[in-house]
């Protein structure tokens, strides 16, 4: 596969991500101070929401192998995508917000879900090599970086209030995501193998009883939990801990851009000493960085940039090498994992993490004392406690399961460099 083939294929990225951005970090802050949706209310509908969609992403990964192409399924998912996300950042007035989010909530989620799951094993697919593999996924996961780099500025540089810098920034969205969609499928080809024909459970259920998938996927979720309550709380340590409310776009954009920048140096180490080792390099980065943020206070914005920076190199690899890993467990012959299946199962556990970090840090953070907006030295300690210390914790754990497994997770090694 050529490298303007591989380029094409991440173009959609970068638009998917976009939308997700808002979904996940602005959405909680806007309906809560905005729209006076109480925190603990607030966490308990994310949490719902996500878990729905969460739970219906195995199922449709599932179908996705039943179907004749990828192609056609990831172009009907964009659709209510493209419906949903404009309705969740305006809601219409006079309908309760809450009931207004719920809605599009899952309307989102489902075009999201649909569009995503089959666009990532659309590239396993693709990857007939675990060279090529981990080539297509930085394509994709890089070009998602630029669109969340984008989707993080534009609200700001568009407005001066987040309700209408985000309305405004979803109106350049749609054209963007269909001139992406347009580019994506009709230069890549749709190479997957033929139909599976056996029922959804049966998919599912070959799926999880794959050993090498279970080990990588509970590092996963660990791992993607300790990236989701730092992503949920994020908005908040910014203006009540920090009290620099105006930069969070630059401290956004900081994050984002060190983690485009870095994928090429974790793609390239990765071809060097694997994959596996690798993701583990970069979570002991990201525990030697983060753990600064615990420390932190107003008037700390230099030292919050820094930690933006040393956080995002190590996404890069959080965003490539996990991924890719799974790619690789299902181009092995000896033990083939059918792709829709798995990424179907990847997608919920990510969800599932989402899910959870609204669902427990923001009610956790009522229970605490804090309330947005609150700046008082309780306050700010019981934010700080669930932002910063617990996702530290979850970290340490991941890499550990990482680290004790990491031959059984990259058996064929010496195809890293092939």
């Amino acid at each position: 596969m050529n490298t303007a083939r591989v380029f094409a294929y991440g173009l959609l990225g970068a638009p998917l991500a976009a939308a997700a951005l808002p979904i996940y970090i602005h959405i909680p802050k806007l309906y809560a101070e905005h729209y006076g949706v109480s925190l603990t209310l607030l966490g308990v509908v994310l949490f719902a929401a996500r878990l729905v969609d969460a739970l219906a992403d195995p199922l449709i990964g599932a179908a996705g192998d039943r179907a004749r192409g990828r192609r056609v399924i990831v172009l009907l998912g964009l659709l209510p995508l493209a419906a949903g996300l404009p309705a969740l950042v305006q809601p219409l007035a006079g309908i309760d917000p809450l009931l207004w989010l719920v809605g599009a909530l899952l309307l989102v989620y489902a075009g999201y879900s649909i569009a995503t799951i089959n666009y990532a094993a659309w590239g396993a697919e693709l990857s007939t090599t675990p060279a090529l593999g981990t080539r297509l996924v930085a394509s994709r996961e890089g070009w998602a970086l630029v669109g969340v780099v984008a989707a993080s500025v534009a609200p700001g540089l568009l407005a001066d209030d987040a309700p209408t810098g985000l309305w405004r920034a979803v109106l350049y969205w749609l054209p963007w995501l269909a001139l992406a969609a347009l580019l994506t499928t009709t230069t890549v080809p749709d190479l997957r193998p033929q139909a599976v024909a056996q029922p959804l459970l049966v998919t599912l259920r070959e799926v999880l009883r794959h050993a090498r998938f279970r080990r990588l996927l509970a590092v996963f979720a660990l791992n993607g939990i300790a990236a989701a309550v730092p992503g949920t709380l994020v908005l908040f340590f910014i203006a009540d801990v920090l009290q620099a409310p105006e930069r969070e776009g630059l401290f956004l954009a900081l994050y984002f851009v060190a983690g485009v920048l870095a994928l090429p140096l974790w793609t390239r180490l990765a071809d060097r000493i694997g994959r596996a080792r690798s993701w583990a390099a970069s979570m002991l980065l990201a525990i030697a960085v983060f753990g600064w943020a615990w420390t932190l206070g107003p008037g700390d914005a230099t030292a919050f940039m820094l930690i933006c920076v040393g956080s995002g190199i190590a996404l890069g690899a959080d965003l490539a090498l996990p991924p890719a890993l799974l790619a690789g467990l299902i181009a092995r012959r000896e033990e083939p994992l059918p792709a829709g299946g798995s990424f179907g199962v990847w997608t919920f556990v990510t969800k599932l993490n989402l899910a959870l970090a609204a669902g427990v840090a923001l009610p956790a953070l009522a229970l605490l004392g804090y309330r947005p907006g609150e700046q008082g030295d309780e306050a700010r300690a019981a934010l700080t406690a669930v932002y910063a210390l617990l996702p530290l914790l979850l970290k340490a754990a991941a890499l550990c399961l990482l680290w004790a497994g990491t031959r059984r997770l990259e058996p064929d090694l010496q195809g890293a460099s092939s």
